[in-house]
């Protein structure tokens, strides 16, 4: 049988997963067939009729494993729907979130080819003590706080909105 949507995600410390998770369960729920698969993993986009990349910023660009999956399935993306659910801003300051609408914005202009249905900046989740070399090393973010401003009510209600976009092209 043939799968609908495939919901991937690039993480580096397993939040994005989360977000990832949360909106495959939400396109299931609204008579979706969802795969699960990290960006790295994917070899081939042929059994899919729609794609949700989930995906974090960091220092403004995309997390590497979703340029790469952009990158390696360019010509697959450009005939199926896809939707974006960016983790961006670790706290609520609205400058954080336009920041991350603009960074958003520089990154999909790099890829002229690339047009999303739908894209979704959502909060992301820091914890310093968890930070790997070289970001450990960094002053200004081993003194930053603990914070998690992932809303799951919004990322479930887009995921739905996503459902219903995803429905009339999977029933070509």
């Amino acid at each position: 049988m043939e799968t609908d949507v495939l919901v991937t995600y690039a993480t580096r410390m397993g939040s994005t997963k989360e977000v990832a998770r949360a909106v495959a369960e939400t396109l299931r729920e609204n008579g979706l067939s969802v795969e699960v698969q990290q960006a790295s993993a994917v070899c081939s986009l042929n059994e899919y009729g729609a794609v949700v990349l989930a995906a974090a910023l960091y220092m403004g660009r995309l997390h590497k494993d979703a340029r790469q999956f952009l990158a390696a399935h360019r010509s697959a993306l450009m005939n199926l729907p896809v939707a974006l659910f960016i983790l961006g801003p670790v706290s609520s300051a609205e400058k954080d979130w336009t920041g991350a609408q603009e960074q958003v914005k520089k990154e999909l202009a790099k890829l002229p080819w690339f047009t999303p249905v739908d894209q979704q900046i959502v909060g992301g989740k820091f914890d310093p003590a968890k930070l790997g070399f070289p970001f450990n090393l960094i002053p200004a973010l081993m003194k930053m706080p603990v914070s998690d401003v992932r809303d799951w009510t919004a990322i479930r209600n887009h995921a739905k909105d996503i459902a219903g976009r995803f429905q009339p092209a999977l029933q070509r």
